[in-house]
């Protein structure tokens, strides 16, 4: 078998799946913008061949990697990046190839488009937030009428809370409308909802061999606009409702042999237009892994090592897993610098440090979303869990 990985040096921990295919007799062959000389030892001992691009951005240029490839090796069997950068480009490659392992050209509008999105939630019977293309001012006013303030502005097309703005007023929605952005936004009703997810292996028929998810106590959106502490944990089992939508989303979007990584919320309480309280509303769908430490997480939470459950995906379409195996709630914290707490950093570790796998201090391009110090614990149980957030979250009075 021969599978071409694009990028597979970042995230950095993507040699994990180069090693696990490896390991499974596949051939591994590398396309990156980096040099050989450059890539972790472990990435280099599990490629059997590497192509260097002066940039992935240039699409011509990988596509005549791949060929140089394919005059070496034979015909390619996977084209893939696990990647959301990539991931048009990456169905534009198969399409061309005519790999059919993975998404097409024609399926990545309802893949990347939050409102094409919708479009396939309501076909499934998945309930989502109303929402309106910011195109006018005197449409977008009218749409407040409606459902009300808060707005959430976002980009329809975008990962995560990225250029996301909660409009607490009229004053802040003709503000947005002042400098609106070239391009294309949806206003959507505020969900007042604890954000669930959905993270899955599927395999080549649509059907789920990994089941696991996040709760996150804290949106991205608010920790990016109010440094709040990040907070969420990857929880054992997944709520039965959570499941039985993640499915359900999975078959209406077509999606086969791929990890993916779906967003619901939960409502906190009666919401008008939206449900009632503990209802399950879609919010997005990202055909990729969990990013940042989740995978890291679900290892932890799950027993489990997720590189080597994608590569059995990939050869056999199918995984073993020990039903006996100890299982976790696995936590993420990150503190903000801008917040004096309780418990210092040296405290924090000597109350939990039977608990805590991971800490690290976070890059400045990571840290608006995830905080300024990463701590992620591996704890026995909810109950134990909430403890660690609370003692990690107190701040001083």
């Amino acid at each position: 078998m021969n599978f071409v990985f694009i990028s597979p040096h970042f995230p950095a921990h993507y040699w994990r799946f180069c090693a696990a295919l490896k390991d499974r007799g596949v051939r591994v062959l590398g396309i990156a913008d980096t040099p050989y000389e450059h890539l972790l030892p472990q990435l280099q001992a599990s490629l059997e061949d590497y192509y260097q691009v002066p940039s992935l951005e240039d699409g011509d240029a990988v596509l005549r990697g791949i060929g140089w490839f394919i005059s070496r090796h034979g015909a390619m069997d996977w084209i893939e990046s696990n990647n959301e950068h990539w991931l048009a480009q990456d169905a534009w490659l198969r399409t061309m190839f005519n790999v059919t392992t993975g998404p097409q050209l024609s399926q990545m509008d309802h893949y990347k488009r939050k409102s094409a999105m919708k479009a396939v939630y309501k076909r499934a019977g998945i309930k989502t937030a109303p929402f309106l293309p910011a195109s006018t001012l005197e449409e977008a006013l009218a749409f407040a009428a409606q459902v009300g303030y808060p707005l959430v502005a976002k980009p329809d097309v975008g990962v995560g809370a990225n250029d996301t703005f909660r409009l607490a007023d009229e004053q802040a929605l003709r503000a947005f409308f002042a400098k609106l952005p070239l391009r294309p936004y949806l206003l959507e009703q505020y969900v007042d909802g604890e954000i669930c997810s959905y993270d899955a292996l599927i395999g080549a028929q649509g059907q789920p061999l990994y089941e696991t998810g996040n709760i996150t106590r804290v949106s991205v959106m608010d920790v990016v606009n109010e440094k709040t502490e990040s907070i969420y944990m990857i929880v054992p089992s997944i709520a039965p409702d959570l499941a039985a939508l993640g499915r359900r989303a999975v078959s209406a979007f077509g999606v086969k042999s791929r990890l993916v990584h779906f967003e619901f919320f939960r409502l906190r309480s009666d919401q008008k237009g939206l449900g009632k309280k503990g209802e399950l509303l879609g919010l997005e769908v990202n055909m990729r892994p969990s990013g940042g430490f989740t995978p890291d997480m679900i290892n932890y939470a799950g027993s489990v090592d997720i590189h080597s459950l994608w590569a059995d995906m990939v050869v056999r379409d199918s995984v073993h897993l020990d039903p006996d195996r100890p299982t976790y709630h696995c936590v993420f914290v990150g503190r903000q610098d801008v917040r004096s707490y309780a418990h210092s950093h040296q405290e924090l570790l000597q109350e939990w440090g039977h608990r805590i796998m991971h800490h690290d201090r976070m890059p400045g391009a990571l840290s608006g979303a995830m905080g300024n110090t990463a701590y992620i614990a591996q704890c026995i149980s909810r109950e134990e869990a909430e403890a660690f957030i609370s003692y990690a979250c107190e701040r001083l009075q």
